[in-house]
């Protein structure tokens, strides 16, 4: 109902009602779907905050609820990304893009109406990071805070040192979970210190938390309690009072804070992260500035303490240069003069004085980058808001294309693709953001890395769709792998269920015994076991002709005898190979290419051995040919008995005298 008065209202036609359908159900099944994602990708990274902790059903869902508005920004492009390339791959599949394309309707034609639809939603995923997520990121950082900082559960696990309980280490050999029983307990408690450990053993015990949650109650059953009671000890002597005690029944209460309490954190609005665009901006100007100041005041400082001292004039320094020229003041003969308690005062005052020098440089350099750290953040974070938003359409652009190419809907291929792109983007963006954050790369070059990278990609995908480009025919690349490995198909010939003429049997055998002569003569005008001349192969033309001829006329025969009913000749006929015709005397057709192949020694050698492999291959397949010849010859004249198995018995019949005939007069014309 809310789109048809949309349609009456902006005159919206239903092909955009109906592509809007296709893709709105898929967005919102795929966003909830790539926001859990996220969540649990981002959940790991504080799985120990959560586990252990005794949190409420109130605070966790804070915790995913923050956590959620923080992430949805994120899952817009990746959600955009997947359902537009399930939508256009689903009407592709379907035909019905097919049936669009043919009422005239182009792509970008019937992508208009998801590209206005997808402009809304990259404005808000800006609204999310302009608006909503600075405010998430304060109240989560400052509820992961007062998580982090909330004591555990008192879970206490078998055979190993407890220290969840502050100022005590707790050791159980063995508890039951029914009874809550504890067996084999062994507590230091560390109030005055490791030297002042209270050792604490007992036969078994139960724990029992206060009704505030702020003490622990332990009950303990016959055990013993040792301790030094150093506090007593006298000043200056050397035995220190220690005291036992044995007891079957005994209580002692544990500080135990269980509670939640929320936790201030003021310091989480100086984070970039909880800023808006506009107060980032106005921030950086008061950050440059001040950096500024701090620098200019390190480098005077420097300059007074390093470099010269104002009270020495110019005349005074070229004076005392020319004196320590002249050899009139002698550092050294001065040291030398020295008392040895006087050396060493000095020796210490200069090592003390290059300690200082170097910390204080190491303060002013750890300070220095802090402050630079700081703007970068700042500075990433505004060009971040900007390219999330715009990922939006650059996935778009990409999804939507690829689903008109690929043609294929579901969850099945789009699902990888989509993953394969995301997981580019997202490695290009993470380092990019790294590489600028550590000042390793520029802010603006870092930050833009992915999405320079994948626009030209976006434009690509959809011009090519928009032209029925092929682009992914798996059948193409196949080819062209196969060609490049020197890699070939086998026949694979049947029996047809409809044959509207049959095979002349005695040509094709005339032909078969002829091709069978020429193949023997030119094995043995061509030593295709001899290493060919590379300075023919990469710099000289030459096609072989004679084996084009060969295979050409091959074919032919074989064309012609695929219309038999003999299953045997069928079967012959499939052990025929597929011949490359010039693999075998230059890498490429173009003279240019084997030109530059040639000249370039690795590929020039990789393809000269290829080369000589196409060679070798050739000389089987011309034994396979004439063996093959020789079987279909025999198994012509079983069919056809009046067919001669020899050339020359062949040469003399009417028939063939008659085809030659009109051969003759077919090519005089």
């Amino acid at each position: 109902m809310l789109i048809e008065c949309m349609s009456s209202m902006f005159r919206i036609k239903k092909l955009d009602i109906f592509i809007i359908k296709q893709f709105g159900l898929l967005f919102i099944g795929t966003f909830f779907i790539c926001q859990f994602v996220l969540m649990m990708q981002f959940l790991w990274r504080y799985v120990d905050e959560l586990i252990g902790k005794g949190l409420s059903l109130e605070v966790l869902a804070q915790f995913f609820w923050y956590m959620g508005l923080m992430l949805m920004p994120q899952a817009f492009p990746l959600a955009i990304l997947l359902s537009s390339l399930i939508a256009f791959g689903n009407l592709g599949e379907s035909s019905e893009l097919t049936a669009i394309k043919s009422a005239g309707i182009s792509l970008l034609q019937s992508m208009r109406s998801l590209i206005v639809i997808v402009i809304i939603v990259s404005g808000i995923s800006f609204y999310f990071q302009e608006v909503i997520g600075p405010r998430s990121f304060i109240s989560f950082r400052q509820l992961l805070i007062s998580m982090q900082q909330k004591n555990p559960e008192v879970e206490i696990p078998e055979g190993i040192f407890y220290d969840g309980i502050s100022g005590s280490n707790l050791y159980v050999q063995k508890k039951e979970m029914e009874t809550g029983m504890l067996y084999g307990i062994m507590i230091y408690r560390m109030n005055g210190g490791y030297e002042d450990a209270a050792v604490i053993l007992a036969d078994s015990g139960k724990m029992q938390t206060t009704e505030e949650k702020k003490h622990l109650i332990l009950t303990l059953y016959s055990g013993e309690w040792f301790e030094n009671m150093r506090s007593q000890d006298v000043a200056g002597s050397a035995n220190v009072p220690y005291r036992r005690e044995t007891f079957s029944n005994k209580r002692i209460v544990l500080d135990f804070d269980g509670g939640f309490n929320m936790q201030e954190a003021g310091w989480v609005a100086s984070d970039a992260r909880s800023k808006s665009m506009g107060k980032i901006l106005h921030d950086l100007d008061s950050i440059r500035e001040f950096n500024d100041s701090v620098g200019h005041q390190f480098y005077n400082e420097a300059k007074q303490v390093g470099f010269y001292l104002p009270t020495i004039s110019k005349s005074d320094s070229l004076k005392a240069r020319e004196e320590v020229q002249k050899d009139i003041i002698n550092f050294d003969s001065i040291y030398k003069k020295l008392s040895p308690e006087v050396k060493q005062n000095v020796m210490k005052m200069a090592v003390n004085d290059a300690q200082i020098a170097s910390t204080d440089l190491e303060f002013k350099g750890s300070y220095s980058d802090a402050l630079n750290h700081n703007e970068r953040l700042h500075m990433i974070e505004a060009i971040n808001k900007v390219t999330l938003s715009l990922s939006c359409l650059i996935f778009f652009f990409i999804g939507a294309p690829l689903g008109a190419i690929i043609r294929k809907g579901g969850l099945g291929v789009p699902v990888i693709i989509s993953v394969l792109v995301f997981i580019i983007y997202y490695i290009l963006e993470n380092s990019g953001m790294r590489m600028a954050r550590d000042n390793i790369w520029t802010v603006w070059f870092g930050k833009l890395l992915g999405t320079c990278t994948l626009t030209p990609i976006a434009v690509f995908f959809t011009y090519k769709a928009n032209n029925d480009s092929v682009v992914f025919n798996i059948d193409l690349y196949k080819q062209l792998l196969f060609r490049m490995l020197g890699l070939r198909d086998k026949r694979h010939l049947s029996s047809k269920e409809v044959i509207i003429e049959d095979p002349i049997y005695m040509a094709d055998s005339y032909h078969l015994l002829r091709i069978s002569e020429e193949i023997k003569q030119y094995i043995s005008e061509h030593e295709l076991l001899h290493l060919p001349n590379p300075i023919k192969v990469f710099f000289r033309p030459g096609d072989d002709q004679t084996i084009e001829r060969i295979v050409g006329e091959l074919e032919e025969t074989i064309e012609d005898l695929a219309n038999t009913r003999d299953r045997q000749i069928l079967a012959y006929l499939n052990r025929y190979p597929l011949v490359a015709t010039h693999a075998h005397t230059r890498p490429f057709r173009r003279k240019w290419l084997n030109i530059i192949t040639g000249l370039f020694l690795p590929t020039g050698v990789f393809f000269y051995l290829r080369m000589c492999r196409f060679r070798l291959r050739l000389r089987k397949d011309l034994y396979m040919i004439l063996d093959t010849n020789q079987q279909v010859v025999k198994r012509i004249s079983v069919i056809v008995p009046s067919t001669p198995s020899t050339l020359e018995e062949l040469e003399k019949t009417p028939f063939i005298i008659e085809l030659l005939r009109n051969i003759d007069h077919d090519n005089n014309k």
